[in-house]
């Protein structure tokens, strides 16, 4: 715009909405204003309707039919050409929703969920809702959050015992991990982890361990109960000897570290570890390091989760592969469901497998260890 042209005049009259012509250089030092997004109105004047035509055209529902076709098209191209976008607020109001959902996890520094987060984060996009996570909650905070109109449906993911309680009939849950017999009106998507338990004992039997240790969650959720119950199956159905302490997988690695000291401080130390997670297994690395046991020459190591961090040891951890992401998707696909009113069909519980890298080895001293 030329220097000398004022407000009003030929030089700013043909500015479109929104325009940066529209707008006065900042001052020296400071944020310039932000840009004026184009309203419905502007919209309206630019395609000759009023503005109660662009919010029927918008809308959303059944009322938008009554627009003609050419004129929805005229609205629509007006629309394009200003960048305008219908306030997604008053969508939510008019259908009773905030388009959020709240995915409850244990503990969000916790790798594992970073994968659930990934799983849920992607699918929910393709049904456009927006994700909310948390973390350390209890059955006080999940009945006020299905309570109040900030979410529109909960995921929760691992729970413990103590976490849950009485939620309100009317709010869409979905359980992801997590004991099916919880709430059977409500659908749960379970993981195979007694299967990647078995398969993570038989590995080790199979390349000529007999005794073997076991650093378990103390948690008290079914995750790990069942993972528990399958590892104390094979064992006792394969004739193994058994070395196991518990670990509180909230303390991360420091914990898992001075466990694992304690394991390999006995006189009769197996000579293999399977851990409840892959971050245990770490700290298992170090006490192994610092009482100069090589892995996985002086002791082999299995992991459960295979988060990224498992392909970085060194040497890279045999672990099971929990699929997390698949299992967030399969979460808010249910949950989305649910939002439309449909009959969500039951969901297998999703296969894991055992990823084979170079923390295990045969043995090659006395089968007893």
């Amino acid at each position: 715009m030329p220097e000398n042209a004022a407000p009003g005049s030929a030089g700013s009259e043909g500015a479109a909405p929104g325009d940066a012509a529209s707008r006065e250089r900042p001052a020296a030092g400071t944020w310039p204003a932000p840009v004026r997004r184009p309203t419905g109105r502007d919209v309206a004047r630019l395609a000759g309707v009023s503005q109660a035509t662009v919010s029927l055209v918008f809308s959303g529902s059944e009322a938008g039919r009554r627009v003609s076709d050419a004129t929805r098209e005229r609205v629509r191209e007006a629309a394009r050409g200003l960048g305008y976008r219908p306030q997604a607020a008053g969508r939510q109001l008019r259908l009773g929703r905030s388009g959020m959902i709240l995915l409850a996890v244990p503990n969000i520094l916790g790798p594992f969920f970073g994968r659930v987060l990934e799983g849920v984060h992607e699918e929910a996009g393709k049904h456009g809702l927006a994700v909310v996570v948390s973390s350390g909650w209890g059955s006080a905070t999940l009945a006020e959050a299905a309570t109040t109109s900030r979410f529109d449906g909960l995921l929760i993911c691992s729970p413990d015992d103590s976490q849950l309680g009485e939620l309100p009939a009317d709010t869409p849950v979905v359980f992801l991990d997590a004991d099916p017999g919880t709430d059977r009106a409500r659908p749960t998507i379970e993981l195979d982890v007694a299967g990647g338990m078995r398969a993570a004992v038989e590995h080790l039997a199979g390349l000529g361990h007999r005794r073997i240790g076991r650093l378990r969650s103390t948690h008290a959720a079914y995750t790990f109960r069942v993972r528990q119950a399958a590892f104390e199956e094979t064992v006792r159905a394969l004739g193994l000897d058994v070395v196991e302490l518990g670990v509180s997988l909230n303390e991360g690695q420091p914990a898992a570290r001075e466990a694992a000291h304690r394991l390999l401080a006995r006189p009769d130390r197996p000579h293999a570890v399977i851990c409840d997670d892959d971050v245990v297994a770490s700290g298992v690395y170090q006490a192994a390091a610092e009482r100069g046991l090589r892995v996985p020459a002086d002791l082999s190591v299995i992991g459960i989760d295979n988060v990224p961090v498992a392909a970085l040891l060194a040497p890279p951890l045999t672990t099971v592969d929990l699929p997390g992401e698949e299992l967030g998707r399969a979460g808010v696909a249910a949950l989305a469901g649910l939002l439309r009113g449909e009959a969500v069909a039951p969901v297998p519980p999703l296969a894991t497998a055992l990823v084979r890298r170079s923390s295990t080895t045969r043995v090659t001293r006395s089968p007893s260890g």
